[in-house]
C-alpha cells in the first residue's frame, strides 16, 4: 500500500527514533480492517524500533479500525479511527516520532500549562482525509497527549463512522469535541485551544515559569509574509529580535495554489510557509509560535503582554498580524458554523456530496471555491452583492463553462435558515427588483474577503472603520515606536509580494527610529 519511496521517506526518519513504539490495533471485525491491517504492516516494516500489534483492549478503543500508540508498555493517549492517510499521514509519522522521543513543537511556557491540568480530557477530532487543516489541529491535541497523561486525542475519519457523525450533526471538519461535547470548529489554532483550556483550568497558567527575555529592540507580532520579513530584515540589522505569532505562515499556510509571488512560478501555500521558516532559521530570532499578543504597554520601553500571562519589553513593535476571514454578519451565519456555514470549500466541500450549496462572494476566493465544489456537490450558486463580479476573467470563464454553476449578480443575502441543527435554505434579495427568494440548499461557503487582525490594538493605534491600523509611507502608526505593515494596515492590494516589501519597509524605518533615540 505504501509506495517504496514513502518506505524509504520513513526509514530515514525512523532513525531518529530513540524508544520503540508500538501500534496497537483493536480486534475485531470491519470492511476497512484488511487495508488498514496492510497499511501498518508496511509502515512498521521500516524500523526495529517500530512494532504492530492486534490485540483485544476491553474498550480502551473504539472499533476494529482504531489503534493506539504505546510507548514502554504504556499506552501515549493517542488514537486514530480509520486509516491515516492523505493530509493525515504527517499526524501519523509526526506522532511516532514524538511519542519515541523527539521534541514537542510548542513553546516552553505552553507546555507547562498543559503538563498542569489536573483533569482527564478526552478529545474526539473529526477529520477528513482532504481537510487541509485537520493536520494542524490534529498535532497539536496529539502533542497535548504526550505531555499529559490525564489528557487522550482520538483522531476519527468522519467517512468511516457516518452516524456517529450523523449522531453528532457534525457537517464541517475539523470539529473537535472534548469529554463529549463540541470544544472547537474549523481551523483553531493551538493559542486559542490553549485560552480555552486555561478557561476552564485558570490554575494551569499560575504555575509557569520561563525565563525572562531581555529588552528588545524590536518585536513583531504576527509570523506572516510581512511578519517574516521584518523579522529577517531586523535580524539582519543586527538588533535583537522576538517574533510573536499564533503560527508560522499565517493565512497563507491555507493558500493551495500560489502564481504570483515574482520569481517563483508556482508553489503552495505550505511550501511557502517552509520556506519563510528555515529562512528566518539562518538568523538569530527568538519565535514565541503559538501565542497571542493579549496587549502593548506605550512607553519608552514598550512593554508587550502576552496570552501565557509572560511580559517583556521591547524599544519599537511592529504590528504584522494579517487578518482573518470576513463573516456576512446575517441571521443564522455564526449559529450554524459547522452545521453547514463555512469558510473553506476544499476543508468541506466532501461533506455536502451531491447536494446544492452555495458561495458567497464575486471575487477570486469566491468563483475558485465554486470550481472547486463543483466536481463534488451537486450544483453550486454563485451570490455577488455588487452588479459586476471582481473575479479575473479567465475564472469566470472557467465557471460560466460549468453546467453546475450558477452566477448570480446584484443580490443581497439576508438570512440563513436551518432546521434540526442543519441549513436547509438561503433567503436573498434581488437588489434591482426588491423581490425576495428563498433557495433550499444544505450548505453555505463565505468566501467575501477578509477582516484585519488588530482588535488587540484598538485604543493604541489610530485604525479605519473597517479595522485596518492607519500607516504613513513608513511604516509608522499614530503611536510613537509602533510600526505596523501587511494586511492589517491601510495598504491597498492585499498580496503576499506587497506584504512582504511592506514588512522589509517597517523593519528599516523601526531601525532608523532606534537610531535617532
Amino acid at each position: 500500500m505504501l509506495t517504496l519511496e514513502v518506505l524509504n521517506t520513513l526509514k530515514e526518519y525512523s532513525e531518529k527514533m530513540e524508544r520503540t513504539v508500538t501500534l496497537v490495533l483493536q480486534q475485531g471485525e470491519h470492511a476497512k480492517r484488511d487495508e488498514l491491517v496492510q497499511f501498518l504492516t508496511d509502515f512498521v516494516s521500516v524500523s526495529d524500533k517500530l512494532q504492530f500489534e492486534q490485540r483485544e483492549t476491553n474498550g480502551a478503543l473504539r472499533s476494529p479500525i482504531t489503534f493506539t500508540l504505546e510507548t514502554d508498555g504504556k499506552m501515549t493517549g493517542i488514537h486514530f479511527s480509520g486509516l491515516p492517510g492523505g493530509h493525515e499521514f504527517n499526524s501519523l509519522v509526526l506522532a511516532v516520532l514524538q511519542a519515541s522521543g523527539s521534541s514537542i513543537r510548542l513553546d516552553d511556557s505552553l507546555q507547562q500549562i498543559i503538563r498542569n491540568i489536573d483533569e482527564p480530557l478526552n478529545f474526539e477530532v473529526f477529520i477528513s482525509l482532504s481537510c487541509h487543516n485537520c493536520p494542524d489541529v490534529v498535532q497539536s491535541l496529539n502533542q497535548f497527549a504526550l505531555l499529559n497523561p490525564k489528557i487522550t486525542t482520538e483522531t476519527i475519519d468522519g467517512g468511516l463512522f457516518p452516524e456517529l457523525i450523523e449522531k453528532r450533526s457534525i457537517q464541517g471538519v475539523p470539529s473537535v469535541h472534548l469529554n463529549g461535547e463540541r470544544f472547537a470548529d474549523g481551523k483553531v489554532e493551538v493559542a486559542k485551544l490553549v485560552e480555552r483550556l486555561m478557561a476552564r483550568n485558570p490554575e494551569s497558567a499560575y504555575q509557569v515559569t520561563v525565563p525572562q527575555l531581555p529588552q528588545q529592540d524590536v518585536t513583531i507580532v504576527g509570523g506572516g509574509p510581512a511578519g517574516v520579513a521584518a523579522a529577517i530584515y531586523s535580524a539582519r540589522k543586527g538588533m535583537k529580535v522576538t517574533m510573536v505569532a499564533d503560527r508560522i505562515g499565517g493565512q497563507v499556510k491555507d493558500t493551495q495554489g500560489i502564481e504570483n509571488l515574482i520569481s517563483v512560478v508556482e508553489t503552495t501555500g505550505p511550501e511557502l510557509v517552509n520556506a519563510l521558516q528555515n529562512h528566518m532559521n539562518q538568523y538569530e530570532i527568538t519565535i514565541r509560535e503559538h501565542l497571542r499578543v493579549e496587549r502593548i504597554e506605550q512607553g519608552d520601553p514598550k512593554t508587550v503582554h502576552l496570552s501565557s500571562g509572560e511580559s517583556f519589553d521591547s524599544k519599537t513593535v511592529i504590528i504584522a498580524t494579517g487578518a482573518k476571514w470576513r463573516e456576512l454578519g446575517i441571521p443564522g451565519e455564526r449559529e450554524n458554523i459547522g452545521n453547514g456555514v463555512a469558510y473553506c470549500p476544499h476543508c468541506d466541500g466532501p461533506f455536502f456530496k451531491g447536494r446544492d450549496v452555495a458561495v458567497i462572494g464575486g471575487g477570486n476566493s469566491g468563483i475558485e471555491a465554486a470550481l472547486d465544489l463543483a466536481g463534488i456537490v451537486k450544483t453550486v450558486t454563485v451570490y455577488e452583492f455588487m452588479d459586476q463580479f471582481k473575479a479575473d476573467q479567465v475564472l469566470l470563464d472557467q465557471a460560466r463553462q460549468r453546467d453546475n454553476i450558477t452566477l448570480l449578480n446584484t443580490v443581497a443575502t439576508q438570512e440563513i435558515l436551518a432546521e434540526d441543527g442543519k441549513v436547509t435554505a438561503l433567503q436573498y434579495q434581488d437588489r434591482d427588483s426588491e423581490e425576495v427568494h428563498t433557495q433550499e440548499l444544505s450548505a453555505v461557503f463565505v468566501q467575501i474577503g477578509l477582516i484585519p487582525n488588530s482588535n488587540f490594538v484598538d485604543g493604541l493605534v489610530e485604525r479605519t472603520s473597517y479595522g485596518e491600523i492607519v500607516i504613513n509611507e513608513r511604516g509608522e502608526t499614530s503611536a510613537d515606536g509602533i510600526f505596523a505593515c501587511g494586511d492589517v494596515t491601510t495598504v491597498p492590494y492585499k498580496q503576499i509580494v506587497v506584504a512582504m516589501g511592506e514588512g522589509a519597509k517597517a523593519s528599516l524605518a523601526a531601525f532608523d527610529y532606534i537610531l535617532k533615540q
